[in-house]
């Protein structure tokens, strides 16, 4: 129990100080730049509007593929699977 307390009281202590050292800044939190924005086929990131490395390591390690998009269309392939069977 007692390492619990610790523990908790430690992660508590750094939320705090992150909490402080937004509010002197006075800058809003923002995601980072890349990322799933690199494999989206976007131009800019829509986070800060940098424009995006077209030969990012993130398109070979995913297939160039969104995994949004991937998603999507695979749901697209069930659906019309399951109305093509009704």
């Amino acid at each position: 129990m007692q390492t619990f307390v610790f523990a908790f009281g430690f992660f508590l202590l750094v939320v705090a100080g992150m909490s402080v050292g937004v509010m002197f800044k006075r800058k809003p939190i923002a995601g980072s730049c890349g990322g799933l924005n690199a494999i989206s086929d976007a131009d800019h990131c829509i986070v800060c509007g940098t424009q995006v490395d077209p030969n990012t390591p993130l398109k070979e390690r995913l297939n160039g593929e969104c995994p949004r998009k991937k998603a999507a269309r695979e749901k697209a392939e069930r659906e019309a699977l399951a109305n093509s069977k009704a």
